[in-house]
Parts: structure tokens; sequence; C-alpha cells
């Protein structure tokens, strides 16, 4: 087994990196979950005993075996059991062990269930309406904080008002009403969710491919109702996750079934299995309307959304939050009014992915731009500019913006491109261009790092950052730590997470990784020089003021012969001061803002924000409805650039995803509550279905960052949707409200099919 972080990308691309799903230790049993196989009803007999009397079975539990409370991100609504009332399709019912994977599932399929099933509610609209049935009749007991609104199937809400909102609106020379829709998009990782647990000594020991190895053991606690202490999380590669591997999934049934058998218990989930149950990407409905005065100015905006957290809260009622981020920027919205629901439904519970949230929420906001330059016969560039937000400006939580003249550089970047685009429609193909643009944040959660100076040459890492697929652990903390000591990339050991070993981490979110461990890394790095120093001054009779540390040496400014490589600091280290180790530790700092700007905020700022441009070129094929991306440009600001490769790679990597959630990726519901895609012929787009991807990068040193980098990772998938959207509207003429955008949409649109 692979124990660290060296050559990842390579160990990966050889086949020779370790995965759950490669895990064995002796007498391993192999887990399997029974699943809802209805979206709302209740359960009226279940009968295990066919599957406990099958052969190979060790452990068959469900509720009767575990009277944990309730838990949850935000809102205590989820179980590890259901029973007896059902809420979705695939939610856990029974967890079975056996000594063979074939065993397990042979149990499973002999378990006698008999269920009143009840009609689902399927979609907000119906979750909301007065005389709705709830999804959870006994919601009122469940714990949450007293700042989230709840009410029947309303499980957050937050609400945004400017005084003289009605009065704007009133003496708006033009308002402009629009609705607009997004659906689910499934993370698509190549590794399944998968997990080994084994139980000894009274603890729990988790091997997991995971984003946040902290959260799942906090998770895990309080769903096992034991101390966080009693279980180890130790990482592995990760096979993606895009925010699905954030939270707990299955981690729970193998801990309690390897306690029950006193055995390991691996539980790796089927494609299909993982894809009905993913946390995936939230739908959501948003309702638009703006005023404007008689220059074009936004004098006027009132949002309403609506987001579908699915038969559990999860994080939405934080999300809820993120509408006063997207809106006021990056155009002015005058006065505002914002309403945010989030609604149960008798779906599988939504969660985090790429981008929480902001894909859609910019989709109405740009789209809602072109809409009103069209009605104001208004060049879409020119309109944008004329409503950009810039110096002295600020988001709604009076958060002060960094430096927006970046924002304008970014649109001047791709000014040419957009300005220049003439169209080249032919008999049966029309073309169009659209453009997008965002502000977004590096999350601000915290972070550690601890350094050793080994005595063989080399510097160890030791943090529970994870490298979620983007190389900002392999790469760019490597990249960090090789520059403090002045050595290659080589020298530079990183440990897989450990919760027993490392420090708190906040995991793979946010591009946080490089911003925030790298930031830790230097901490700790200003630490132990300091220490070196002190230890080699008498070595080379100097001044501490007068040592630096230059290609893996202590040395002497001005006297290049006078150095000492940091393997013998090390090894004199041990007699004198033991060895040499630091650990550094950062936390964002929090903006100045208004917390109270808002009723149900929760997710209060947007810190070490970056400015995005987007500009996309499409084909449209009248005959057929497809769409082609013939080209697409990304001007970003990245603060500093600290590996340009890795940068272009998650450029690259965010735009396709947004390719994918805009014309071809949906978990579309059926009336039943089950997913209609529920295995990989969900089209995630292919190779020849991305075009070619120009970017541009700018730098404006941020002095909170490593070297002044800021996250680059999560902010290009943010205005995909709305720079293709308005490519489309742009090519046939006619709006474009809800995405994915299928081709048989454009087909009745062109056509003027209902």
């Amino acid at each position: 087994m692979h124990k660290n972080l060296n050559n990842d990308f390579n160990i990966k691309i050889q086949g020779k990196a370790k995965f759950t799903t490669d895990l064995f230790f002796p007498g391993m049993l192999y887990g399997v979950i029974f699943r809802s196989p209805v979206a709302s009803g209740t359960i009226k007999n279940i009968d295990l005993n066919p599957a406990i009397q099958s052969p190979g079975v060790e452990s068959v539990i469900n509720f009767e075996n575990i009277s944990t409370p309730r838990n949850g991100l935000v809102v205590f609504d989820q179980r590890i059991f259901a029973y007896p009332d059902l809420t979705y399709i695939g939610e856990p019912i029974v967890a079975i062990a056996a000594n063979t994977i074939e065993n397990a599932y042979d149990a499973l399929d002999k378990i006698l269930i008999e269920i009143d099933e009840d009609e689902p509610i399927t979609n907000v609209t119906e979750a909301i309406k007065y005389n709705s049935r709830c999804v959870h009749p006994n919601w009122e007991s469940f714990l949450a904080p007293d700042n989230v609104f709840r009410d029947k199937n309303i499980v957050g809400k937050m609400v945004y008002e400017d005084v003289g909102v009605d009065a704007a609106f009133s003496s708006s020379e033009t308002i402009i009403e629009n609705k607009f829709t997004s659906g689910r998009q499934y993370q698509a990782y190549l590794e399944p969710r998968g997990v080994v647990a084994l139980y000894e000594n009274n603890r729990y020991i988790v091997h997991v491919s995971h984003q946040f190895p902290f959260n799942l053991r906090d998770r895990l606690a309080k769903s096992l109702d034991v101390l966080p202490s009693s279980i180890q999380i130790i990482g592995h590669h990760i096979g993606g996750g895009f925010g699905a591997k954030l939270d707990m999934s299955i981690e729970p049934y193998a801990c309690l079934l390897s306690k029950f058998t006193q055995k390991p218990v691996k539980i790796i989930q089927t494609r299909e299995e993982d894809l009905s149950t993913c946390p995936c990407r939230e739908n959501g409905l948003i309702k638009i309307r703006s005023g404007l005065d008689k220059t074009g100015k936004i004098i006027a905006t009132d949002l309403s959304i609506f987001m579908d957290s699915g038969a559990s809260a999860t994080s939405t009622p934080y999300l809820n939050s993120i509408p006063i981020f997207t809106t006021g920027v990056p155009y002015k919205s005058g006065k505002t009014k914002i309403n945010v629901l989030s609604v149960y439904t008798n779906t599988p519970p939504t969660g985090s992915f790429r981008g929480v949230s902001g894909t859609y929420l910019n989709f109405a906001i740009e789209r809602q731009m072109d809409e009103i330059s069209k009605y104001l016969n208004k060049d879409r560039y020119d309109f944008r500019i004329y409503n950009l937000v810039g110096h002295g400006d600020r988001f709604l939580n009076n958060q002060s913006l960094k430096n927006p003249s970046m924002l304008h550089q970014s649109f001047g970047k791709l000014k040419n491109d957009f300005k220049m685009y003439k169209k080249n429609n032919t008999k049966n193909i029309l073309s169009g261009i659209g453009i997008a643009s965002t502000v977004w944040l590096t999350n601000p959660l915290p972070g550690s790092a601890t350094i050793k100076i080994n005595e063989d040459d080399t510097i160890s890492l030791i943090t529970a950052a994870t490298d979620n697929g983007s190389g900002a652990v392999s790469i760019g903390l490597r990249t960090i730590l090789a520059k403090e000591f002045d050595v290659t990339l080589d020298k530079i050991n990183i440990s897989f997470p450990d919760t027993d070993v490392c420090a708190y981490d906040a995991g793979s979110q946010g591009s946080r990784t490089t911003h925030v461990v790298g930031k830790a890394i230097q901490n700790a790095s200003t630490k132990i020089k300091q220490k070196i120093f002190e230890l080699t001054s008498d070595l080379l009779e100097s001044s501490i003021d007068d040592l630096i540390i230059q290609k893996g040496h202590v040395a002497v400014k001005g006297s290049p012969k006078s150095k000492i490589s940091l393997s013998d600091v090390a090894n004199y280290s041990l007699s004198k001061l033991g060895p040499l180790v630091e650990t550094g530790s950062y936390v964002t700092p929090t903006p100045d803002h208004n917390p109270h700007c808002a009723s149900g905020f929760m997710f209060p700022t947007f810190p070490n924000h970056s400015y995005h441009a987007h500009c996309a070129e499409v084909e449209i094929n009248k005959l057929t409805g497809h769409i082609k991306i013939v080209k697409y440009l990304v001007v970003q600001e990245v603060g500093k650039i600290i590996h340009y490769e890795s940068i272009i790679s998650q450029i690259h990597g965010g735009v396709a995803q947004g390719i994918g959630h805009v014309l071809y990726e949906n978990l579309d519901i059926g009336n039943d509550g089950r997913y209609l895609q529920n295995s990989m012929e969900y089209h995630i787009p292919l190779a020849e279905e991305i075009p070619f991807i120009e970017c541009k990068l700018l730098e404006d040193p941020n002095n909170e960052g490593p070297f002044g980098a800021k996250g680059v990772a999560e902010p290009p998938i943010i205005p995909v949707a709305s720079a293709v959207a308005n490519a489309v509207s742009d090519a046939i003429g006619i709006k474009i409200n809800s995405f994915p955008i299928k081709p048989i949409d454009i087909f009745n649109l062109l056509n003027k099919i209902s």
C-alpha cells in the first residue's frame, strides 16, 4: 500500500494507486444495504429471518439494533435506519454483512417487507402548498439552530430586504420579470463511495476516500453516539468527489456491522446505488423581477428562490445565504429584496457540488441581464459594463469589494472576442455568442500543517488536507513547501490524512486547500526556520539575521561557501533540541460585514473573492437542435500563480463540468420520486463535446494567501451555464429559461412545439 501522496498522478496513471475498494483485511466481511423501494410510505411489516438464515451471513441489523437520535449537518432530520416512515427511494432500512459479496446480495434479496405506499411529493412547488402533506410529519421534533426557520416542508429560509424596494419599483421606467429553473447534477466521480471499518479496542477505525475526514469523524460520532476520539479516519487516494464525499454516507453501516461481528467490514456501492442516492446538486426555481430607470440602470431587484433539499435539510439552510453574494455583485441590483426557501421533497437528499448553488443563481442573473439588454435594445456587453460594480461598492452584507478593477479588467480581456464576433449562419446552422461573469470566494474554513525536516535530506508534510483530484496537495502544497526551503519537489513527502495524527483541516472544498493550508505551511515554516537559524548561527559563525535558506541549505548571505545542509541541521538538532518539527495553522480573517443584514443569514461572508468573465460561442443545428460549443474563453483572476499547469487544468475541468451541467446532465425525477437515470447512461460530456478552452489569467496577489494565491478550482464552473445559455439564446433568438438545454428543447422552440 502506498503510504503517501508522492508522485500521486504517476501512481494513478500507472494504475498502482490504492483506493478504498482495493483494501483487504484478514477475515473481512462484505456489507450491503437494503434500501427503501418507495419514495413515501409506512413499513407495516418486515421479516429479516430469511436473510439471517441465508448462507454466509454474519450480521443483519436495522433500527432495532441502534437507538441513537437523529443527526444532520444543520437540522437533525437524518436516521441511520428508516422505520416506520419512509421518505425517499434509497433510504437505508437494513444492513447485512456476509463472508462474500455474493452471499450478502443473496441475503438482501430474501428480505420480506410490506409497505403502505403514499403518493410522494416530488417538487418544491407542490411541497410548499398550504395543504400539502408533510414529508416529515414529526418535523417539529427535529433539533435545529434557533436561526433556522422551519414550517412543515420548509426547512430553511433567508430574507433580505432593503428599505425602499417597493418605491424603487414604483419609480421604475421598465420592469422585466422572468422565471428560471435548473436540474439536479450528479458529481459523476470515477470511484463510487466506499468504506472499510474495523472495531478494535472500543474504537472505530475507518478507511475511506473522503474529502473531509474530520467532518466524517464528527458526524459519525454523533450518529453512533460516541466521542469523536473514539473514531479514527484514515484517508486514501480519492477517485474524485466534487463535493459528494464531504459528508457522511455509508460509513456508519460498516462501523456498526464491524462492531456486531468484531470483524473488518467493507461496503462499496454499485454505480447504480451511488447514483440513485448521491447528495447531488440541488435543483432550483428562481423568480426574478428587475426595475430600471430611463438610462438602463438597474434600480430595483426582487428575487424568490426555491432550493430542493430532498428528504433531508443537509446543507441547504446555509446555502440559502449564497444569493446575498450573487445579487448586487457583479452587477448593481439597486434596492433589493431576496426571499430564499429550502424545501423538503420525497427525493434523495441533495448536497454539496462544486460551486454550491452558484451555477443556477448566476444563470438567473446573467440570463436576466441578456433579456433586459434585448428588451432595451442595448448591447449586452455595454449594458453589463454600465451596471458593473466598481470602486466603493459592496456586497449586500456590507462587505467591501477588494480591488473590483480586476472585474473590469476581466471584461476588458474578452471585449474584442465579443465585440468583433460575426454570426456565421447557414441554411441549417445558427450561431451565437454569450458572456457571463461572477465573483466567487475562497472557502475560509481552518487548516493546519506539520512540517518535519528529516535527517535524510527530505522534508515531510503532515496534514489532514485531502487531494480530491485537483493536485492541490500533491502539487500545490508540495510546491509551496518546496519554495519555502528552496528544494526540488521530489524532496517533499506528504502523508495521507489521519485524524489521530493530523491536526484539524476543513477538507477539500471551495478552493481552500492551496490558500488556507498553504498559509499554514508558511506559518509552520517561519517557526521551524527560526529554530534552524538558531541552531546554525554558531556552526556558521554568523548572525541569525545573515542566514538564509538556499537550495536546501542554510547559507550565509554573501558567503556562498559558508553553508550547511538541512539534513545535517536535522541530525545536529537531535542532540540539541530534538527533531525539527513545527505545526502551523491558519484561519482566513473574517471581513467586516453586517451579520444582521438578513434573517436566516448563515453564510456570512465571501472572503478572498476573485473575479471572472467567460465567453462562449455556439452553433445550433436547426434540423436536430444539437448544440455545439465552438470556442470557450475564460478570464480568471487567481491572485498569484503558484503552478500554472495546475491552474489551467482546473479551469478546463471546471468548464467541462459546467458544460455537462448546462447541456447534458440531469437527474430527472419521475412522478414516483425515482431518478430516471440510474446508471452511467447518465450523460457526462465526452472529450469530443468539449471545445477548445482559452484561458487568460490575471494576477492580483493577495497578502492573505501563500505567495499571494487565491483559490482557483471552484470558480470556473459558476458562469458556464450562463455563458452557454446566453449564446444559445442569441443564436436562436428565443428565451432560454431552463437548463440543462437538450436538443429536443431547442427543436421544440424552433418549431414552436409546446
